[in-house]
């Protein structure tokens, strides 16, 4: 099977509720995308298409190739089904490769098992047609492959990722309790922000907002900061593939005139690092950082399309709920007093904290971070008083 020129099955997975964002993403990359699910988008292609997903998207988490879809009904039938794979013309069999899997069968109690009667089968083969053998880890530094078995319907795929695409290699310190780049770039792409107006980011802590916003206005790509893919150690693979998709990626970062991005946190610890970061991503010269209290921070005239976004703590991994009630009030007050004309934005998985901003929201975004259920709260903060009187009959 020559997989860089053989249009198969893809399926981009993300985190939960990131597939909206997801899919503007691939359709923007002028990709046709066959469904849409909650976790991912499928479309059909190549691996060399697969190379210019791994290197442009900002949501997504892997970028899986179908390899086989069969159906299976214990390990002995996955087995025999895997070892029938020409895995040698895919595969170097004196290279390296990792096996993961997502499992939902009841002959299965640990998916260690399937990843090991995954990994027998493609070596067993490899040797049978080679007297080679590849070795086999862990850590996605080479060749994946991955399962995806449920009930009795099994796929394998090549993960043409490895290590995930969530997280965009620029921050080098975290800070406390960071959001995902992933998840920060999908709810920036889930507002009414324009890419060019004002994006203010008060409370930014490592920053993690505001650099997606700077990387998102100028087109910067994840692949910027990235050098191995998983696709890189498939047979086949030649270096200028990813050379000639890596070229393009500095001819379309663009400059956005009079672009304002601020981003401010009471801890200079917190900006430091958020400065250190922005550094690594290359937008450290595009935000404004301030060391102030929120309620303190510097901000031009709004323009239409500017936006507001905050990521507060909420009182389920950080602080206390109690304290965090003046907190939210008090973002309430300086989003209606300071920030008219703006849309503002607040991030939280706490829906009764939420409550002491005391704003009507126009639209809840449904998101997770981790396992927390939580919301994107988008308020409109008008800068004069709302018309909603009714034309009256003559």
């Amino acid at each position: 099977m020559q997989v860089f020129t053989s249009p198969r099955k893809i399926i981009i997975t993300c985190h939960k509720w990131l597939a909206p964002a997801l899919n503007k993403e691939v359709l923007a990359l002028g990709f046709t995308v066959d469904r849409v699910f909650q976790t991912g988008v499928e479309l059909t292609g190549t691996v060399q298409d697969c190379i210019r997903l791994n290197l442009n998207l900002r949501c997504a988490s892997q970028v899986m190739y179908s390899i086989k879809s069969f159906i299976c009904n214990d390990p002995d039938e996955l087995y025999k089904s895997l070892v029938t794979i020409h895995w040698e013309k895919l595969i170097d069999p004196k290279g390296y490769f990792s096996v993961t899997s997502n499992v939902f069968h009841p002959s299965i109690s640990t998916n260690l098992f399937s990843n090991l009667r995954v990994k027998d089968a493609i070596v067993d083969r490899m040797r049978d047609a080679t007297n080679l053998r590849p070795t086999t880890g862990s850590t996605l530094s080479g060749a994946v492959v991955y399962l995806f078995w449920k009930h009795d319907e099994a796929e394998v795929f090549l993960d043409t990722s490895g290590e995930s695409l969530a997280k965009h290699g620029y921050r080098k310190l975290p800070g406390k309790a960071p959001m995902l780049e992933a998840l920060a770039a999908a709810t920036i792409l889930s507002t009414k922000w324009d890419q060019a107006s004002l994006f203010v980011n008060p409370m930014c802590g490592s920053g993690t907002l505001a650099i997606e916003s700077a990387l998102i206005a100028t087109n910067r790509v994840p692949g910027l900061l990235r050098e191995n893919y998983a696709f890189m150690h498939l047979l086949g693979y030649k270096d200028s593939m990813y050379y000639n998709e890596r070229l393009k990626l500095d001819d379309q970062i663009k400059t956005v005139q009079n672009l304002k991005i601020i981003a401010s946190d009471i801890s200079k610890q917190a900006i430091d690092i958020a400065k250190i970061n922005a550094k690594v991503a290359g937008v450290e010269d595009l935000i404004e950082f301030q060391v102030v209290d929120f309620e303190k921070t510097k901000m031009p005239e709004p323009t239409e399309h500017s936006v507001i976004m905050f990521n507060p703590e909420y009182g389920e991994r950080l602080g206390d709920e109690i304290e965090l009630e003046a907190t939210y009030a008090r973002m309430g007050d300086f989003m209606k007093n300071q920030c008219k004309g703006m849309t503002g934005y607040i991030f939280t998985g706490n829906l009764d904290l939420a409550k002491k901003i005391r704003l009507k929201p126009s639209r809840r975004i449904e998101f997770f971070n981790a396992t927390i259920d939580c919301r994107l709260l988008e308020y409109e903060l008008y800068a004069g008083t709302k018309r909603t009187d009714k034309l009256q009959p003559e």
